[in-house]
């Protein structure tokens, strides 16, 4: 029995799991865990029993993922999913909780996927939703600038899903604006939108879905309080720099195949202040071109 602290990569995300403390104590790099005998998971982390690994570097998400760790934990409904990243520490804020709670990430998933299981999901077009933990992590990042009135942004925005949740932070007095430039799910996005908590507020025309290339913004409704990028750029896009708000803040990842999520706050002068906040693992940011034959 191991007593575990620090930070777990998932997906090549950064995972804060207070159970989770010393297994990467020094690593600033994906590992990979292949365990030289299958593990034994109880349905708590408290009971958790880990087998020896050997670490191996590499540029690829975790073999050892939160989805396995909580594969037998019965998270079957919304609420467990969220009670989970509550109780291991990757959601601190109760508006965060109580927004993931209220859009029902089912709803937003493929039809026979794990809905509430800890991994990202492909959704087709060769294009993924976000793992939860991810989710949570870049809506805390966000909050300030999710607040009722304020206009978010949401580029790559697939099933439409984190655009529900900020339209439900910012409220019908505020904006938000989901970009995807692959057409068929801008429109399976408006579907899975109009069967959430979210409806009202795409009726009422505070959150919409366009069709646009997300490395362009959607100028039409900037400045931006908050924008989300969700695939990994090569470099900061100008644009959306540019459609930032002066005290806003941009989440996005940048990087090939090393690629780290950076954290853009826009100062009140105008000027720039750019900080690392995790290794990250997403894909590429380009065109609908070379998405679909990647």
């Amino acid at each position: 029995m191991m007593n575990l602290s620090s930070t777990m990569k998932a997906y090549g995300c950064r995972y804060c799991v207070s159970p989770l403390k010393q297994l990467l104590h020094t690593t600033n790099h994906h590992l990979r865990f292949r365990p030289r005998s299958p593990p034994l998971f109880s349905s708590s982390f408290n009971n958790l029993k880990l087998p020896n690994f050997n670490l191996l570097l590499t540029y690829n998400s975790l073999f050892f993922t939160m989805e396995h760790l909580w594969g037998r934990s019965g998270m079957n409904t919304n609420k467990k999913m969220v009670e989970h990243l509550q109780q291991y520490g990757v959601i601190s804020s109760e508006k965060v909780a109580r927004v993931m709670e209220t859009i029902d990430r089912a709803l937003f998933v493929p039809d026979r996927t794990p809905a509430y299981a800890d991994c990202p999901q492909e959704i087709g077009y060769n294009a993924t939703i976000s793992a939860p933990h991810m989710h949570a992590t870049c809506l805390q990042l966000l909050e300030e600038k999710l607040q009722p009135g304020m206009h978010a942004l949401d580029v790559g925005s697939g099933t439409g899903y984190l655009t529900a949740c900020f339209a439900m932070m910012v409220g019908p007095q505020g904006r938000a604006i989901g970009v995807e430039h692959i057409p068929e799910l801008v429109a399976s996005s408006i579907n899975n939108i109009e069967k959430s908590a979210a409806a009202p507020l795409l009726k009422k025309g505070c959150l919409s879905m366009h069709v646009g290339d997300g490395r362009e913004g959607w100028p039409e409704c900037a400045p931006y309080d908050a924008i989300h990028v969700g695939a990994a750029a090569p470099e900061m896009p100008q644009a959306l720099l540019d459609q930032l708000k002066p005290g806003g803040r941009m989440v996005i990842p940048v990087g090939n195949i090393f690629q780290d999520l950076k954290v853009v706050d826009k100062n009140p002068d105008g000027s720039i202040s750019i900080r690392s906040e995790s290794s990250v693992r997403y894909v590429p940011l380009t065109s609908r071109d070379a998405q679909l034959q990647s």
